[in-house]
């Protein structure tokens, strides 16, 4: 019988191609939205001090375990597992990967939609002539109707999926080398706005003075959590990229560029937001309020606001689709390679399950308001069971699997490509594996539980 012969697994084609992919899984909504109002609520510079201390002591040495983990087995997030520790129950950590992007990408697809929704309003001049009441009322109204954000939803995950299908070199890859420039440019044509606007030395100081008065208990584990969850990690997007990145590159500097990448594009998005908020005196707010309540009126009362409105929701929604690719890649790389079914046929079954499982996200904001699991709503549901728990475990155990189940010796071959380039960081990477990052790690989990109050 002649043996069966599968198509040759693919791999990044270039070092730029592997930093745009990770970068863009990593930059995503909450860079935009999250990172800078947590920063100035915080204490400004004091908090970005600890946040850049959580990410080089715990979001790096997770990172580089899944990186190591992905190019180590040449696998999917389960199979990896199974390769390097056949046998063994650590496979359930590929599971709990798995479940995470599954789940996130059913609710994150849900608000990606909205990106695009508020591009249509801002084209359209939309917001024109509207009170800050009335923008707040047409946007609860917009989440609200069953029809319109379904249809959006729709639309994002048709555009995520098409990108997925084409493959990790034609689709993943030469769409994230021309969509994370395009981010770039469009966030430094907003700062430059935003910097230039009277008055807009407050919200730079919002941002950037330290008030070391604002840093409490919990802005420490504010800084600890958003360094976790702002590097798309626990969910198995880094081991699967992982997988798909050659022997000649260097592992450790990759980790390193992807989170300078994030960190960078988290503070500028802070400069695009909060000198305008400031400049003209409106209360920033968190969440989803400042995006689509506070800047389409920040935007109304600046020269030139409709430009500018419309290239910031462009920028929102081009960060949404560059994760949102990276976590479908997660479950479709699993489906098409554990039951060897064509790439494309695994993306359309996978994107129109995950669709499904966001009808109900939608909807949970207007007709399943009142619809409840365990007081939550469906959305809610899903933001807490794999934010708060599946995201930390895989997390958790990804990092203790390299450091205590691969061991050193294993794992430092691996990071230096079998010798090719020096790893200088390799006992400081194996000692925050071992110990700091699963600490700090635990005590998110815990707080996210509410067993740790502050």
């Amino acid at each position: 019988m002649e043996k069966q012969v599968l198509p040759r697994r693919e791999h990044f084609g270039s070092t730029l191609g592997i930093i745009a992919a990770a970068a863009g899984s990593a930059i995503g909504l909450g860079n935009i939205w999250r990172f800078p109002f947590i920063t100035g609520v915080n204490g400004g510079a004091a908090f970005i001090i600890v946040y850049l201390v959580c990410i080089a002591l715990i979001g790096l040495p997770v990172m580089l375990s899944e990186f190591i983990i992905g190019r180590s087995a040449q696998k999917n997030v389960i199979a990896s597992f199974k390769t390097l520790a056949p046998g063994t129950p650590w496979y359930l950590v590929g599971w709990i990967g798995m479940a995470s992007a599954f789940m996130i990408l059913a609710f994150y697809g849900v608000v990606a939609g909205w990106t695009l929704e508020y591009i249509l309003k801002a084209v359209a001049n939309g917001f024109a002539g509207k009170s800050p009441n009335e923008i707040g009322a047409l946007f609860g109204g917009f989440i609200s109707s069953p029809m319109r954000p379904l249809f959006w939803q729709f639309v994002f995950m048709f555009l995520t999926g098409w990108i997925v299908y084409a493959g990790v070199i034609k689709g993943i890859e030469r769409y994230s080398k021309i969509l994370m420039p395009l981010l770039l440019i469009l966030i430094i044509i907003l700062d430059i706005r935003a910097l230039t606007l009277p008055g807009a030395s407050g919200g730079i100081a919002f941002l950037f003075k330290p008030d070391f008065s604002k840093l409490t208990a919990l802005g420490f584990l504010s800084a600890l959590g958003h360094a976790f969850f702002s590097l798309s990690l626990g969910m198995g997007v880094m081991i699967t990229y992982g997988s798909y990145i050659n022997k000649t590159e260097n592992l450790g500097k990759t980790a390193l560029q992807v989170t300078i990448a994030d960190t960078a594009i988290a503070l500028m998005a802070g400069l695009a937001i909060f000198p305008a908020v400031f400049a003209f005196s409106i209360e920033p707010s968190a969440g989803p309020g400042l995006v689509f309540v506070t800047l389409p009126n920040v935007f109304l009362q600046m020269p030139g606001g409709y430009f500018f409105c419309i290239l910031f929701f462009v920028l929102l929604a081009i960060a949404a689709l560059t994760s949102a690719i990276s976590i479908l890649e997660v479950v479709v790389a699993y489906i098409s390679e554990n039951f060897n079914v064509a790439r494309h046929k695994a993306t359309i079954a996978i994107t129109i399950a995950i669709t499904l499982l966001g009808i109900p996200c939608s909807l949970s904001m207007g007709v399943m308001g009142n619809v409840k699991f365990f007081g939550k709503t469906f959305f809610d549901l899903l933001d807490f069971t794999s934010s708060n728990i599946l995201l930390i475990a895989g997390g958790f155990f990804m990092t203790l699997f390299v450091a205590w189940f691969l061991g050193h010796t294993r794992a430092q071959r691996e990071a230096s490509s079998d010798g090719q380039f020096p790893v200088t960081y390799f006992p400081w990477f194996m000692w925050a594996a071992k110990y700091l990052a699963p600490i700090a790690i635990f005590i998110v989990f815990l707080h996210g539980l509410g067993i740790i109050k502050v």
